[in-house]
């Protein structure tokens, strides 16, 4: 095979073919945005009520 004939290898575009739901700096997940503890265990607590009250 001649391989002079074929020609250069396409280069890639180093872009992602589609958009994350929650991608960084979109609505759902703010830059910086960390959560603190009392946050995050209000929201375990609340996550535990609502699956107690669905049973």
């Amino acid at each position: 095979m001649d391989y002079k004939k074929s020609g250069d290898p396409r280069k890639g575009k180093n872009s992602p073919r589609h958009q994350e739901h929650n991608a960084k700096g979109s609505d759902k997940n703010p830059y910086g945005g960390r959560e603190t503890k009392a946050d995050l265990l209000a929201r375990m607590k609340a996550a535990a009520e609502k699956a107690k009250k669905a049973d």
